[in-house]
């Protein structure tokens, strides 16, 4: 797992849509459900969402929690 992509879920907002302005780590888990069954966006965004994704599907929301500020 790249550090540098934990870093960017815990201080990246969410650029447009429902949760607009929100930190990428704090989007609801259905949210990232309903975008893993539509399929992410392109980019860096979709990426990021897609790791997102993983981390809450598998449990590992602790690995965000020493980098939140």
């Amino acid at each position: 797992m790249n550090p540098e992509l934990l870093e960017l879920l815990t201080s990246m907002r969410m650029p447009f849509g429902k949760y607009k302005g929100r930190i990428l780590c704090d989007l609801p888990e259905p949210y990232l459900v309903w975008y893993h069954n539509k399929g992410f966006p392109e980019g860096k965004l979709g990426m990021l969402l897609h790791t997102l994704y993983e981390i809450k599907l598998n449990g590992l929301e602790y690995l965000l929690k020493p980098l939140r500020k």
